[in-house]
């Protein structure tokens, strides 16, 4: 009974240990973040609405975004090329770098939030799109744990683009097309209004 306790007590100090040795170092992502500064600046607040803003953005998202272009199962050429030689430790430490860094306010166009809003927080019914705050919260900051990103204080501009892709099928890393189905539905007009909405929750 003794023995058996004892080495309970063991593989359980073994596990913390492999815990600590494969744990995120955010300073270690500074540095591996070097190369990612020209386009999304170097605390991860991009300053061309092109390139999305990273910082404060969830860990467990980010990873998943970089593992995928790194297979190929997100493409971007430019991407691609960056994630090439990352280690698994390099994306963590990346990631948890952006993670830590806090997100600035971007410009939005005023006119369009309050359409954004209603799609934003009721969906449009008609057409069966549902509401994002389902997923992304009332405040757009997500849930890391489900890998739903933070999507508050990002590029109007990327948004339109990603949800553009997401429609037109040329971005397909949605877990179960979720992404997909309702921005196939989605006019250019409400895609736009919501991701004004979303740039302003600041």
């Amino acid at each position: 009974m003794k023995s058996s306790c004892i080495g309970a007590i063991l593989i359980g100090l073994s596990s913390l240990i492999s815990f600590s040795l494969v744990a995120a170092d955010s300073a270690a992502g500074k540095s591996k973040s070097a190369a990612c500064a020209g386009c999304h600046g170097a605390d991860g607040n991009s300053a061309n609405g092109v390139w999305p803003i990273l910082a404060g953005q969830h860990a467990l998202y980010l990873e998943k975004q970089l593992k995928n272009f790194k297979s190929a199962e997100r493409t971007d050429p430019v991407m691609q090329g960056m994630v090439a030689a990352l280690s698994e430790a390099d994306i963590q430490d990346i990631a948890a770098y952006y993670e830590s860094q806090k997100r600035k306010p971007v410009a939005f166009d005023k006119a369009l939030v309050a359409r954004g809003e209603g799609i934003y927080r009721g969906g449009i019914t008609e057409i069966s799109v549902a509401a994002c705050i389902a997923c992304h919260g009332p405040d757009a900051g997500g849930n890391g744990p489900a890998s739903y990103p933070s999507l508050k204080s990002q590029h109007s501009e990327y948004l339109v683009a990603q949800l553009k892709k997401f429609r037109a099928g040329t971005r397909a890393n949605d877990s179960y097309s979720m992404m997909r189905s309702l921005a196939a539905r989605m006019s250019d007009e409400e895609i736009m209004a919501v991701a004004a909405y979303i740039s302003a929750i600041q």
